[in-house]
């Protein structure tokens, strides 16, 4: 990496310096690390001033001189591990070779598409033979990273909405019936003086408790696989409350309106005709 990629990509700089133009070919080699090789190789202290010796026992030492915040370099879903940020000035003497490929990204205020013409040519005026590769924004290359996931995450949302819609019918079906089913017993109580409100709150007490104790089996359960969860999320919490509340409220108004529309129903037919039904 070259002095100013740092600044470039808005890498934040967790401890130590960035790379410097003391940092030449005939100056100490030196090298970042990233904060997963700062946790694990030396945890609780400070790694500023260690060496590490990356290309074996033919290579120098490089004294670590900066800890940078860690970046997903190897796309969304892949798991940070131990990095080292090398000097581009410095690294072909150390370690005697120079990368073939290069990365280069700008940084600029201006629209993409109309700097693509005067970095060909740029380049062009280094090297006619210098091949371009993927020319292209960096809204591009993280929507392109993000594609999978992205993909994942819709089809899990469609599948979702269609586990939460058929829960909401089998919910109201269920409830339904059994109000229905209890449709003699709310006649006897009727017809023995029990007010309509009251007959209406002991139906939805009931059809409430039932779907308090399915719901608390249901986030049990997601809950428990939320590692299964995690693995198709990015940024996002498994355990997010607001989704399980926003379920649980949903689930429990379809309950209400499960409860309600046939206990007012049964609680308006005729105590008489209730008792001699079958």
């Amino acid at each position: 990496m070259t002095r100013d990629y740092l600044k470039t990509m808005s890498i934040p700089l967790v401890e130590g310096r960035s790379f410097t133009a003391t940092d030449d070919p005939k100056s100490t080699p030196v090298v970042m690390v990233n904060q997963t090789m700062a946790r694990i190789f030396w945890p609780d202290q400070s790694p500023i001033g260690r060496r590490v010796k990356p290309g074996g026992l033919t290579t120098p030492w490089f004294t670590v001189i900066g800890v940078v915040k860690d970046v997903k370099q190897g796309g969304v879903e892949s798991k940070t591990g131990t990095e080292l940020y090398f000097s581009y000035e410095q690294v072909p003497g150390p370690l005697g070779f120079a990368p073939r490929n290069l990365n280069v990204v700008v940084r600029s205020n201006r629209d993409p598409a109309a700097l693509a013409a005067g970095i060909r040519q740029t380049v062009t005026s280094l090297d006619r033979l210098l091949p371009i590769v993927q020319l292209r924004s960096m809204e591009d290359v993280f929507s392109q990273s993000a594609a999978r996931p992205r993909f994942l995450m819709q089809l899990l949302g469609v599948f979702a909405l269609l586990a939460l819609a058929l829960a909401a019918v089998g919910t109201y079906g269920v409830l339904s019936y059994t109000v229905t089913e209890r449709e003699r017993e709310i006649g006897i109580r009727m017809a023995l003086g029990a007010d309509r409100g009251n007959v209406v709150g002991m139906v939805l007490r009931q059809g409430l408790w039932m779907v308090v104790g399915g719901l608390v089996i249901g986030i049990g359960g997601a809950i428990a696989l939320r590692t299964v969860v995690a693995s198709m999320l990015f940024n996002v919490r498994p355990e997010d409350p607001t989704t399980y509340v926003a379920v649980a409220v949903f689930i429990a108004i379809v309950a209400v309106v499960a409860s309600l529309i046939p206990a007012r129903r049964a609680t308006k037919v005729d105590p008489m005709v209730a008792l001699r039904t079958d």
